[in-house]
């Protein structure tokens, strides 16, 4: 595992989800219809930017961005429920997906080195 690479990616991708949760506590159109698709996306990237740092194997890169994405989207929506902006079972429900969008993230970024 590359550490500087998940560290950066997750923090790249913190960055996004947190901006997005922030931007979407004042604007109800983003709270309800962008959170779930951005909040995947901003994921994937995080998964994109592990792979393409990491220079590792299929299931390093993959692994990484399962990381990378679960993680940063974990704290952001943590962030969410305690605004109150999404209900609590949205942590479980929006870290799985976006551990599969950083799966697939990770994998694009291998597909592409």
């Amino acid at each position: 595992m590359n550490r500087d690479g998940l560290i950066i990616a997750t923090a790249v991708g913190l960055f996004l989800q947190l901006a997005m949760v922030v931007v979407g506590h004042y604007v109800p159109a983003i709270r309800e219809k962008g959170f779930a698709v951005g909040g995947m996306f901003f994921s994937l990237v995080a998964g994109f930017i592990y792979a393409r740092m990491a220079h590792a194997g299929w299931g390093g890169a993959c692994g990484g961005g399962a990381i990378a994405g679960g993680l940063c989207a974990v704290l952001a929506i943590a962030v969410s429920v305690t605004l109150k902006d999404v209900p609590a079972q949205i942590l479980v429900i929006g870290t799985s997906a976006s551990i599969v969008t950083g799966v697939i993230g990770g994998a694009v970024g291998k597909l592409l080195s």
